[in-house]
């Protein structure tokens, strides 16, 4: 088979307008800005308000997307979702996304890789392009993590805000293929160390199931341990298999769960600070949203510069992991 390559059109984003700083936390937890920023590199999240839920956001990102590649919704041909806490289990969050931006042409479907979810999404996304089933293709990473934290927890809901990715790609025309080289990979024996529990009852003709109760929990530091070792692997791997090295990459767009972890990769790359996007400190960890929220700001902002190339890497729940080597054409936005 001949397989076509696929081209990034754009990138968007969304976050809610409700900032909660580290000082405003300390009015509900034993905790200080100190205490959260030198842990984690976060001062502020964006939390949803009200009736703001995943979808809302993901729509939002989803025409951010479709505006900066002189798109409309129609004009797409499957929309895929990457959501752990979407506002609702059924109709999927694509389908509602399909639904609001007139997108009736499109195929929908959500999938569930947590923090790694937009990777994950690629893969599929490339496959459907590459064999020429679809040709435009809007990825959508969205999250609410603020409705599913436990409050009083000042080790895990501290680090969490809510957010939404998009990116779009189609068919290249010119022949080249903006997706470099593509890594994904999931351990589920280690699963335990993040998880969140969708709470139902048992039919009442049964036994009934024991009570529990439907927040984000993570052991925090085999986290940190998993990550250290599995990351820098997974993009040493990736460089392998496109026969590039470190000095060949531009910019390293990590998923931004925890300063300490992003100065490690980075240390191990041996990049400046103006080739490792961070916005951490003004987000928090958004999950999947995180690496496209990261990619359109610093385009958006000069941060980077185009054309180029970027490493894409994210982490979480599954336990999932994934890189992508990604070219950033001229006038990408």
């Amino acid at each position: 088979m001949n397989f076509k390559p696929v081209q990034i059109l754009s990138i968007g984003k969304a976050v809610p307008k409700t900032v909660i700083t580290n000082d405003d936390l300390t009015k509900i937890l034993d905790t200080s800005d100190e205490w959260i920023s030198t842990r984690t590199g976060i001062k502020q999240r964006h939390i949803a308000s009200g009736d703001e839920n995943s979808t809302m956001l993901g729509v939002e990102a989803s025409f951010d997307a479709l505006k900066k590649a002189n798109m409309e919704g129609i004009d797409t041909d499957a929309i895929i979702v990457a959501s752990s806490n979407p506002y609702n289990i059924y109709p999927s969050t694509a389908c509602a996304i399909q639904a609001q931006i007139g997108a009736k042409n499109a195929i929908c479907f959500d999938i569930t890789v947590a923090c790694t979810g937009m990777i994950y999404a690629l893969e599929i996304a490339r496959s459907f392009i590459s064999t020429g089933k679809y040709k435009n293709v809007l990825l959508v990473a969205t999250d609410t993590n603020s409705k599913f934290l436990d409050w009083t927890d000042r080790a895990s809901c501290v680090l969490f805000g809510d957010g939404a990715g998009s990116m779009i790609l189609t068919e290249s025309k010119d022949g080249v293929d903006d997706i470099i080289a593509l890594n994904i990979n999931a351990d589920g024996n280690v699963g335990r160390f993040i998880t969140m529990n969708l709470v139902g009852e048992n039919c009442p003709l049964v036994e009934p199931n024991k009570e529990g109760i439907r927040k984000i929990t993570m052991n925090g530091k085999e986290v940190y341990k998993f990550v250290v070792q599995t990351m820098p692997e997974s993009i040493m791997k990736c460089l392998h298999d496109a026969n590039l090295e470190p000095k060949d990459i531009d910019y390293l767009v990590p998923h931004q769960a925890n300063l300490r972890i992003i100065e490690g990769l980075q240390s191990r790359l041996e990049f400046t600070n103006e080739q490792v996007v961070v916005n951490i400190d003004k987000y928090g960890n958004t999950s999947a949203a995180s690496v496209p929220i990261a990619l359109s700001e610093a385009l958006e902002e000069g941060k980077i510069k185009t054309p180029s190339k970027a490493i894409l890497c994210a982490f979480g729940a599954g336990m999932a992991w994934g890189t992508a080597i990604v070219r950033l054409r001229e006038g990408l936005k």
